[in-house]
């Protein structure tokens, strides 16, 4: 019986080991998709003299990490809607294409953002089409939301024949009410959906009264700048970009947040913004407010930063804006933060340098790599760091080919140093520990098919490792079993902590160790060929595991083989043990015990 699985469990087996120790690099990316454009940019879309980067790469960091600690603001993205249309700029692509509408609301969702601001001119035109996509979309995306924003050039240019300023005004909310009120996805606040508008008031005379009486639905007003906050009607204010300030709209910032602050019942909606130069535009007046190679979009947060905290909320932010090429205030594409990024091997180190300004960058990923293109994530570090230790991730002898990502923060782009090669002497070498491991606590008892936990804390000796650390149980009794989570952890400058559980199970039972005897008796038939075979393998590191999977199929074999499986219940599985905790990274071994006692 022990001998008829042999030929197909052994070759098996054989294969399964080539492969392992020759497949450490299991590739989850590639060189291209880490550079190429992976945002809702078009392709084809190349850099402009106004700022706007071209489509590349790009941080999708959550947005709402530059915020404060603690901070529960919605950020959402001003958007345009005219694009493809002949009056303006073309920048690859048509708003009124539902799969480019597809791409802008999934890019957004990956970088945090939680909803859009849509700038609106009217019923019935190609904008409004558009807007319908947008909504149509969002509806797909629960938790995605939306909300109009009334140009003034609707009134302007979409008035209804024959009608004043004020009715026009009227009618477009009407449209909208019975439009874009009812969905599921737009925008409300305490059960009212949120209108703003843009320089209506400074254009044309509005009794705001009037046009909220003609309304079934009474929606939650949101004005503009300072005053906006007393306006007839207003629930509150937005924020806006002002190019023509000489401090990057610092201070018209400040003070728009000082006058929020005290109204607690009025929603205040801030602004963040990379800058502004309109140079490009068809309706351009020359102002510019430059991007200081990501430092204004920074600045736009730290001034909210300096103002909230969690016990003082920003209700919302509206960044400014996500797509518009022509005035040079997109963030689609991306902001240029003027970075780069090179790399060098340094014994078995693998070590980078930033050119720029350090600030925009979040974090860096290295990646390794056996042909340059597939790539798999290596290890990730901190800003501010500037080196890994190679041999910490147990990287086999071999060739290799690294390189070093710098992450943006958000929505800046990410930078790729070029190749590095590496010829790896990590396996074998004498790298003494540079960590230790604990566990706490250190006795548990268990009762019979009951589990405990405990904390297993690796720690840095000295400096920041960098160090992927496996975790494995040894020293178990067969009715014992340990698990992790997680169960390999990052070790960087601090201490990381992994939840162990240990659990006593129940005794096994009669088809239980049928299995357990019918298993047993192929792995003795595969422990006899392989042990014939590795005589005929060459290749040195195969040879060790084939022998060890060989003697331990043959002892398991044997063991199953020569007796007959019991039958009925085992005695109880009380007793006190000793488990070891296993800890290892590269060369690097350490361990700790935990007793335990099942009673």
């Amino acid at each position: 019986m022990c001998r008829k699985f042999l030929p197909v469990a052994l070759l098996l087996l054989c294969t399964i080991a080539a492969y392992a120790t020759t497949n450490f690099v299991v590739p989850t990316t590639t060189l291209a998709a880490q550079t190429f454009n992976n945002t809702s940019a078009a392709n084809n879309f190349s850099s402009q003299s106004n700022g706007n980067a071209g489509a590349g790469n790009v941080s999708k960091v959550n947005v709402h990490s530059l915020l404060y600690s603690g901070a529960t603001t919605k950020v959402y993205a001003h958007l345009l809607l005219w694009f493809g249309q002949s009056n303006h700029m073309n920048v690859g692509y048509s708003s009124t294409d539902s799969w480019q509408i597809h791409r802008q609301i999934t890019d957004m969702i990956s970088r945090g953002i939680d909803g859009v601001i849509i700038d609106w001119y009217g019923p019935n035109n190609s904008i409004d089409k558009a807007t319908r996509l947008v909504m149509a979309e969002a509806e797909r995306h629960p938790g995605f939301r939306f909300a109009i924003m009334i140009d003034q050039g609707a009134i302007e240019w979409d008035s209804c024949s024959g009608c004043s300023p004020q009715q026009a005004l009227i009618a477009q909310l009407q449209y909208i009410e019975q439009t874009y009120f009812p969905s599921s996805a737009y925008m409300t606040e305490q059960g009212r959906p949120v209108i703003t508008n843009f320089n209506i008031d400074l254009a044309y005379s509005i009794n705001w009264d009037a046009v909220n009486a003609a309304l079934s639905t009474k929606p939650v007003y949101l004005f503009q700048n300072n005053d906006g906050f007393t306006h007839a009607l207003s629930n509150g204010s937005y924020s806006w970009v002002m190019p023509t300030t000489t401090d990057y709209g610092m201070s018209y910032l400040a003070s728009f947040y000082d006058t929020g602050i005290p109204l607690t019942r009025e929603k205040t909606v801030g602004a963040s913004y990379k800058g502004f130069n309109d140079s490009l535009a068809a309706w351009g007046s020359g102002r510019v407010m430059g991007q200081q190679c990501g430092q204004t979009w920074l600045r736009t947060f730290s001034k909210i930063n300096a103002l909230y905290h969690s016990g003082r909320q920003l209700a919302a932010l509206q960044l400014v804006t996500w797509n518009d090429y022509e005035e040079g205030t997109e963030i689609e594409s991306g902001i240029n933060n003027c970075v780069s990024v090179s790399a060098n091997i340094s014994g078995n180190a693998l070590r980078w340098m930033t050119n720029g300004n350090a600030s925009t960058i979040d974090h860096y990923v290295a990646y390794i790599s056996t042909d340059g293109q597939r790539l798999m994530p290596l290890g990730t570090s901190r800003a501010g760091t500037d080196s890994l230790n190679l041999c910490s991730y147990g990287i086999p002898n071999g060739n290799y080919v690294l390189y070093v990502q710098a992450i943006g923060k958000p929505s800046m782009r990410n930078q790729m140093s070029g190749s590095v090669k590496f010829t790896s002497t990590c396996a074998g070498s004498s790298a003494s520990a540079s960590l230790s491991l604990g566990a706490g606590p250190s006795k548990i008892s268990l009762a019979p098919g009951g589990s405990d936990g405990v904390t297993v804390t690796a720690t840095a000796n000295s400096g920041t490792l960098n160090s992927s650390i496996t975790l494995a149980c040894s020293g178990l009794p067969s009715t014992l079993t340990c698990s992790f989570n997680p169960a390999a952890i990052i070790l960087g400058s601090f201490a990381v902590n992994s939840a162990l559980t240990i659990s006593d199970r129940p005794v096994a039972s009669l088809s239980e160790r049928n299995g357990s005897f019918l298993l047993s008796t192929s792995l003795l038939g595969v422990g006899m060929i392989g042990c014939v075979l590795i005589g005929k393998v060459q290749r040195p590191r195969v040879t060790p595991i084939l022998g060890g999977l060989c003697l331990t199929a043959m002892i398991a074999g044997g063991a199953s083989c020569g007796g007959n499986a019991s039958s009925g219940v085992t005695a109880s599985n009380s007793g006190a043990y000793t488990v070891t905790i296993n800890g290892s990274s590269g060369s690097v071994e350490v361990s700790t015990t935990v007793a335990v006692t099942v009673q």
